[in-house]
């Protein structure tokens, strides 16, 4: 898998961010042929010509499959869930299933990636663009462990967040809770164990030396 492959229609565009790691650990555990492309978001390569015509946004990750061009890490994860089925990867066969996975999706996305982990990388990582706001910083650390405590009630014995087993809903809360670790939060015992658990699996650890070849040397 990975840009070794070289007959796939399916292309992943995009490296080097929580957001970025998604659809690649996707791709993998579902053993997809797949193009990935490392581009990366603040190098230029999101506003080239060519890359612009396929997607507006100038934004990555982005996925095209034949026809079908898709941005958004939640939405590239649940296409590719739902196209290319697998028995690793478990996907909602009933209305409640879906709905709990709804749930959860919108929680983390919205709760703690946009709300918490990115509000610190925007004043932290990007303060030459956003600015520096140390204030802000730490009201959104304190923000962030409220909902690591429900969290850490929540996984309490669970293998994964989903009654139904492993599936988007455990990508899209990994791949946050590494970019909690990665910036030092205080995450709760219980909640580094499911995260510890989950990556062990061969398609995370092959998912992390492809989205972050400068941290794994280009390694695959």
């Amino acid at each position: 898998m990975g840009d070794e492959m070289s007959k796939t229609q399916i292309e992943i565009w995009g490296a080097e961010t929580a957001r970025t790691f998604r659809p690649i650990w996707m791709a993998e555990e579902l053993g997809l042929d797949y193009i990935h492309h490392p581009i990366e978001p603040r190098t230029g390569e999101t506003q080239t010509e060519a890359y612009t015509n396929m997607n507006r946004k100038q934004k990555v990750p982005f996925l095209v499959d034949g026809d079908v061009r898709v941005s958004e890490s939640l939405a590239i994860c649940r296409y590719l869930a739902q196209a290319y089925p697998a028995d690793g990867v478990a996907v909602p066969q009933d209305l409640q299933a879906r709905t709990k996975e709804d749930e959860w999706c919108c929680y983390i996305y919205g709760e703690i990636d946009e709300t918490a982990l990115y509000v610190m990388r925007r004043h932290g990582d990007l303060a030459e663009i956003y600015g520096a706001a140390p204030d802000v910083i730490e009201a959104t650390i304190a923000y962030l462990a409220r909902h690591m405590a429900v969290l850490a009630h929540y996984l309490e014995g669970r293998k994964s967040v989903l009654d139904i087993g492993f599936g988007v809903t455990d990508i899209m809360l990994v791949s946050c809770l590494d970019w909690a670790v990665f910036y030092q939060v205080d995450v709760p015992q219980t909640v580094l164990d499911y995260r510890e658990a989950i990556a062990e699996r061969p398609a995370y650890q092959k998912a992390m030396a492809l989205n972050y070849p400068k941290l794994f040397g280009g390694a695959a």
